[in-house]
């Protein structure tokens, strides 16, 4: 606040002047009032000056001048959380002092790429001769196969065993033990949390003690919950880094967390297990007591088959004593020592490429202009809720508990002609992942010019279905962070029960749908609807199966806009009005009842556009603009690192996948759902600052570990 106000000036005046100023209305006073308010600009304006010197505190126009003072290079804006260089500008020289350093390296790639990142130099684990007047302990020529822990990690980014050398260069991806290289290792998969789930019991267990903490009643792989460093001289070790939890690495850190004596209460040992820790199991209470190390054994649970192929128990089912848990991290298994060891709840950890679908992740907030009606917890009823929000209104669920109900999602209609319709929000707490376990499918009734908004929900056993009805008014229905399970329920291997079969039935001709970053299996929507995806998977299972469709029999279904999706399977659309950045990954294979003619399908081509975006060949589409593949890629097919529901790299793009498709969005980002990461820009980006950083005559590479 500037120190010369107008009462201040006025003040100063002499008092004759002030005292004819009021006879007169005070003209003077208005005069001061206006130096007053030139003088605060001007007060503004100095003290931005002089936070203009200081690249904290300057204005965002002065960074790029301050930066180019020390020669920091811009990169691309769109790469999230360094879209501004300000952050870049403040710590190039403090990079530069230690120019060339693995702390530095490893720092410099975490910054510009967001990845948690680990820097290894190869060249300390090459096996040489060993000078007498500077022996290298560490990188001894022969390996110490008694070291367990080491002989699991080699091979990783935190092998440490030494190796002769290599001629590959670490660019392409392949080199690595060799004097002058580098490599940068990175891991590009998130691990999400999922607090206090009841197990779920294994379906053909008649002992009571087999258990799975994936609430769907899959094998699910867990991951470690990466410990934050918290000093800038340290290099990061496996509890630094989002990896797959392994069996054997996990239970020699809990068995040494066992055998330890910790001296102070809260002191913290690597063993991955605990409160606050990757994983936890707790007994029910208020709070839930968490079950102590002692009496956690990790094992091996996979099946034991016998010669039919059909599983007769768990490995290791009769080496887990009474009062003892074991645990697979592997496959996210529990099973009791006894039944009496129950009922136990699990805080755990999972692999996804990015946040999408229902999750216990940071979302947008509940719709704020709905008011809070209604609130369900610990698996209660839904449907009385659902009953009394259905003249407008919101229900807001909780917790992460299964509801195993089918309820009915309600919305009255408006009678009166040219009345606003009526909103319905049925939303997770944020942050939570109720899931809804149906027994068959449930009914959207959504009135006349209704609204219905389901946010952060997952969904398995049964499809939403929005029936046709008598009138010819619109209905809207927007999913947002939702998962309507591909496949509707999993097989406890992680395979689908039911591939192909739809998660999504539109029925009402007048409907206006809309998903965002939703997973999703099969859609069908009537050929009068509309459809917007956005950031969204269609999972029919296999590139034979119709993903998109009219009706059972493959008919066109309604219009269809897709931002950076990633569709597996066939896709007959009325009219295709935009697919953008997107991948529609479909191949022929006529179902009984089909007359398919092509992979992706718009009845009326003369409408609609499909840019920057993967197309199979074949496929009957309107106007295309840059769309792979094309005369300079024929062959370009996009290849993913897993296509099953529940694995952790779902949706992910293999390197092997040609440039045209992971570099192909309008922007240079890659096709499909994970555009939104910008993987390409972060690529490149760390390609430049290595460039810059390293030290003269090194080569470094980068490494994706995830």
């Amino acid at each position: 606040m500037s120190s010369l106000t107008a009462e201040r000036l006025y003040g100063l005046l002499p008092a004759v002047y002030r005292l004819r100023d009021a006879e007169q209305g005070e003209p003077l006073r208005a005069l001061m009032a206006a130096f007053a308010q030139q003088f605060a600009a001007l007060e503004e304006n100095i003290d931005q000056l002089y936070d203009d010197q200081f690249i904290e505190t300057c204005a965002a126009w002065v960074a790029p001048y301050i930066g180019d003072l020390i020669g920091y290079r811009p990169l691309h804006g769109v790469t999230p959380k360094v879209a501004s260089p300000r952050a870049e500008v403040a710590n190039t020289i403090a990079y530069r002092r230690r120019k060339g350093t693995a702390l530095m390296l490893e720092q410099l790639a975490s910054d510009v790429t967001d990845w948690p990142a680990h820097a290894v130099e190869f060249f300390e684990l090459l096996t040489v001769s060993q000078y007498m007047k500077h022996i290298r302990l560490h990188a001894p020529a022969t390996a110490n196969l008694h070291n367990l822990r080491a002989t699991l990690l080699e091979g990783g980014a935190f092998g440490k065993f030494a190796h002769t050398p290599e001629m590959r260069r670490p660019e392409s991806g392949a080199g690595r033990y060799n004097i002058p290289n580098i490599g940068i290792f990175l891991w590009r998969l998130l691990s999400l949390r999922l607090t206090a789930l009841p197990l779920v019991a294994d379906p053909g267990d008649a002992t009571n003690r087999k258990f799975r903490v994936n609430p769907l009643g899959a094998d699910l792989r867990l991951f470690r919950r990466p410990r934050t460093e918290d000093d800038i001289s340290h290099l990061a070790e496996p509890i630094n880094v989002p990896e797959p939890l392994s069996v054997r690495l996990m239970a020699l850190a809990v068995k040494a967390a066992q055998a330890s004596t910790v001296p102070a209460p809260n002191a913290v040992i690597d063993d991955d297990y605990g409160p606050g820790e990757s994983l936890v199991l707790l007994r029910p209470g208020n709070p839930p007591v968490p079950v102590p190390v002692e009496q956690i054994r990790i094992c091996d649970l996979r099946d034991i088959l016998d010669a039919g192929g059909n599983v007769i128990a768990w490995n290791h089912q009769a080496a887990v004593p009474a009062g003892t848990i074991g645990v697979d991290p592997e496959r996210g298994r529990v099973l009791l020592g006894a039944p009496a060891d129950g009922p136990l709840l699990a805080t755990f950890h999972y692999g996804s490429p990015r946040a999408i679908g229902g999750g216990e992740y940071e979302r947008s907030p509940e719709e704020a202009g709905v008011p809070l009606q209604r609130t369900v917890a610990n698996s209660a009823a839904l449907q009385p809720e659902l009953d009394a929000v259905a003249v407008g209104g919101r229900v807001l669920i909780e917790d992460s508990r299964t509801y195993a109900q089918t309820p009915v999602f309600k919305v009255n209609g408006v009678t009166t002609a040219g009345a606003p319709g009526l909103k319905v929000v049925v939303a997770a707490r944020n942050p939570a992942r109720p899931l809804i376990a149906a027994t068959g499918n449930l009914t959207l009734a959504i009135g006349e010019r209704g609204q219905l908004v389901l946010d952060g929900l997952v969904i398995s056993g049964g499809a939403l279905e929005l029936p046709a009805a008598a009138d010819d008014e619109p209905r809207e229905l927007l999913l947002r962070d939702c998962t309507l399970v591909p496949g509707r329920q999993l097989n406890p291997d992680g395979s689908a029960v039911s591939p192909g079969l739809p998660s999504l039935v539109i029925g009402h001709p007048f409907a206006k749908v809309t998903l965002e970053r939703c997973i999703t299996g099969p859609i069908q929507l009537d050929r009068e609807a509309e459809i917007t995806l956005v950031d969204c998977i269609v999972d029919a299972g296999t590139p034979q199966n119709v993903a998109y469709a009219g009706n059972a029999t493959g008919g066109p279904g309604g219009t269809l806009t897709a931002r950076e999706c990633t569709v597996i399977g066939k896709v007959h659309a009325k009219v295709i009005e935009l697919v953008s950045n997107s991948i529609l990954f479909a191949a022929l294979g006529v179902a009984p009842g089909e007359t398919w003619a092509a992979p992706v399908i718009a009845e009326r081509r003369q409408e609609g556009c499909m840019r920057f975006s993967f197309v199979p060949n074949g496929s009957f589409t309107p106007r295309r603009y840059r769309c792979i593949p094309d005369a300079a890629h024929p062959q370009a097919l996009p290849h993913f690192t897993s296509r099953r529901y529940g694995d952790p790299a779902y949706g992910q793009l293999r390197q092997v996948t040609d440039l045209s498709i992971r570099s192909g969005a309008d922007d240079g980002g890659e096709m499909g759902v994970l555009h939104a990461l910008f993987q390409p820009q972060r690529e490149t980006n760390l390609r430049l600052r290595l460039d810059e950083y390293l030290r003269f005559g090194l080569h470094a590479g980068f490494f994706y570990a995830s």
